[in-house]
């Protein structure tokens, strides 16, 4: 059904826009979860375990989000006590600020989703307003949790490749610097979508609704597909690449220094103190492998925290090679069913993983545990046992 704006009765309503049949947001306008979906999608599970697949990755997704919420405002608050004299503190408190919008927007998109099953009247078009108050933010702030796991991942390998210098390298300053372009560079786009798309009252059922309708301003539909290929694929491919990477240098790197650390201990064993500092001081490549026992706990979490990224992203990135790659895959195309379980899937993996950070923290980190206990009132009850 294609919405047009009508001249009847007029008077008393705000202007209403049409939206084409070429506009993306018509195959959900103005129908049923059920009548649009079944009408949109062929083969792949029948109508009813197609439903019933979608329903239980959704409420999956939700309850992901609810511990993700608790989570990442438990990570915010304990970082924001431990202050940011350290510029870690810094990117991990900005991660778990971008994953915490993350895990809003799609909390809001999920019940968006779910209300366009129930057959009631609301005051605006359910998946098309979805579409520009959580779908586009969620997009555009998960290529900027992307990005700052890459510079975190990035700033263990200059504290392996540089130990000595990386603390001038890396201020807490710079690290600001660093988090406020990444934020910029990645969700500042996001004004190109909204000029392109605007809410707009719709006449529907003899009512006006709050729906949304294109631009067809030349300029911004050319915009928006520059900022969907840089932000859509260019941007999470290349983080991701980065993460990858830099995973990969930092755990050969962490085997050379556990084998140096065993080599120095047996030394020391062997030829007693003093020959454990000469063999230590005899090779200038070791010398240089070599970092504090601080840095390199620092190191493991960041790398647990990477690969974590990494498995959780994984699906993501499949998905949008496949989507450059075949016309048909999306959810407009011919493959909407697998387009659409798959990105519920991969929604879902994004959520554990931006989730179970925390877990992490307390686990690796002893100044992270003392202050998470600590704000919790935990120590004080063991203390009164």
């Amino acid at each position: 059904m294609n919405l047009q704006a009508t001249e009847e009765n007029n008077t008393n309503r705000p202007p209403v826009l049409g939206i084409t049949s070429e506009t993306p947001l018509q195959l959900w306008e103005n129908q049923s979860y059920h009548s649009s979906l079944v009408s949109l999608t062929n083969g792949f599970l029948n109508d009813e375990q197609f439903e019933l697949v979608v329903l239980v990755l959704v409420y999956m997704l939700q309850l992901t989000n609810i511990v993700a919420f608790i989570g990442n405002s438990l990570n915010i608050a304990v970082f924001v006590k431990l202050g940011f004299s350290e510029s870690s503190n810094i990117s991990l408190t900005a991660l778990a600020a971008s994953d915490l919008v993350c895990v809003v927007m799609s909390v809001w998109s999920n019940i968006c989703f779910l209300l366009s099953f129930e057959d009631v009247r609301l005051p605006f078009q359910v998946l098309n307003v979805s579409f520009l108050t959580s779908s586009t933010p969620y997009l555009f702030v998960g290529r900027t949790v992307a990005w700052i796991t890459a510079f975190i991942s990035f700033e263990r390998c200059l504290c392996i490749l540089a130990p000595l210098k990386v603390k001038s390298l890396i201020t807490p300053k710079i690290t600001s610097v660093v988090v406020l372009v990444i934020t910029t560079l990645t969700f500042g786009p996001v004004l190109f979508i909204y000029l392109r798309y605007n809410f707009v009252w719709v006449l529907y059922l003899n009512a006006t609704i709050l729906g949304v309708a294109p631009n067809d301003n030349a300029y911004f539909i050319l915009m928006e597909k520059i900022v969907l290929i840089i932000c859509g694929g260019i941007q999470p491919v290349l983080a991701f690449s980065i993460v990858l990477v830099c995973t990969v240098f930092l755990v050969v790197q962490l085997r050379k220094i556990s084998s140096w650390r065993k080599s120095v201990t047996s030394a020391k064993d062997q030829w007693g103190q003093n020959s454990g500092k000469n063999l230590a001081s005899s090779s200038p490549a070791i010398a240089q492998d070599r970092i504090s026992q601080k840095e390199e706990r620092l190191v493991r979490m960041v790398v647990v925290v990477a690969t974590i990224f990494i498995v959780g992203f994984s699906p993501n990135c499949i998905l949008l090679l496949c989507n450059f790659a075949f016309e048909e895959f999306s959810v407009y195309g011919e493959h909407r069913r697998i387009v659409i379980v798959c990105g519920l899937l991969s929604s879902l993996a994004q959520g554990v993983s931006g989730s179970v950070n925390i877990l992490i923290y307390y686990y690796m980190a002893s100044k992270f545990r003392a202050a998470l206990r600590g704000l919790l009132g935990l120590d004080c009850q063991d203390q009164t046992r």
